[in-house]
């Protein structure tokens, strides 16, 4: 599967009820601080939400609800890789996506597989803090030869006028949350999005 170059990623599925519908394709939900029967709800609308707009979903973190509610995706971190069972989430049929930093990281990945790997942060970013500083589009064209034939995800701090070089270094997507999220007018900015990476579809 070929992954949409625009992956949205919020934390709730309120969030995807108003972006998707404007033509959103590829999207991560990543909620952090929900109980289990919170998060199975969220998954759920989610779901169903993007499968009526032809939206891929990809669950972060919690694997196992992901394979019980019959969902197709997942994201794993380095330490949610260490503790996952990949012999199950291969069985259940789920695509893997996983996040990498540094050298390290990238070795761990590629043992595992997975369908795409992600590097980041590509830009300062104020999503969370960091001990890994800005990689530069430079890395990115570094981690797509070495990550080959799997795809590259580049994530932390991209805005729509830093997509260019994203995408001529190499990335095959852009991974976005706070410059939607915290954005004045989110609809408008997805739309910009879409817009602006119409031309890598």
């Amino acid at each position: 599967m070929k992954l949409d170059p625009f992956y949205l990623i919020v934390d709730s599925a309120a969030w995807i009820e108003r972006l998707v519908p404007l033509g959103v394709r590829l999207l991560q939900l990543r909620i952090k601080t929900v109980d289990e029967a919170g998060l199975r709800g969220e998954i759920r609308t989610a779901k169903a939400l993007c499968a009526r707009y032809q939206c891929q979903l990809i669950v972060n973190d919690h694997w196992r609800l992901a394979i019980e509610e019959g969902c197709d995706f997942i994201h794993l971190g380095q330490e949610d890789l260490q503790t996952a069972d990949l012999l199950a989430i291969r069985a259940a049929g789920v695509r893997l996506g996983l996040s990498t930093h540094d050298h390290q990281e990238l070795e761990t990945a590629m043992a595992a597989e997975p369908d795409y790997i992600a590097l980041g942060p590509i830009y300062p970013t104020i999503l969370k803090k960091m001990k890994w500083a800005p990689q530069g589009v430079e890395r990115i064209s570094e981690w797509k030869r070495q990550v080959a034939p799997f795809q590259l995800v580049a994530i932390g701090g991209l805005n729509p006028e830093r997509l260019d070089g994203v995408f001529a270094a190499g990335a095959d997507s852009a991974a976005v949350v706070t410059d939607i999220t915290l954005n004045d007018d989110p609809e408008a900015r997805t739309r910009e999005w879409i817009e602006k990476t119409d031309q890598w579809r």
